[in-house]
């Protein structure tokens, strides 16, 4: 999956994305989470400000606000790769 259809897919619809679906779109793009034995996965992010993105599943479905958030991130990384 490239970066501009991970985040077509998000945006698509931001209320239905199932929770293992963003872990791995996280994963793929951001690395490996850090846990810190709660249901929240934390990905660390590579530039300064708000260096992290915080899902956590929520009965199987991943959080509208979450989404957004991974969206951001990832255009952001966008933004990055293509400068």
């Amino acid at each position: 999956m490239d970066l501009q259809s991970a985040i077509e897919e998000l945006r698509r619809n931001p209320q239905g994305i199932r929770f293992s679906e963003l872990e791995k779109i996280c994963t793929h793009y951001f690395g490996s989470p850090r846990s810190g034995g709660t249901s929240h996965l934390v990905y660390k992010m590579a530039w300064a400000g708000d260096p992290r993105v915080n899902i956590q599943n929520d009965k199987g479905m991943a959080k509208t606000y979450q989404v957004r958030q991974v969206i951001r991130a990832l255009e952001r990384l966008q933004e990055e790769h293509d400068n």
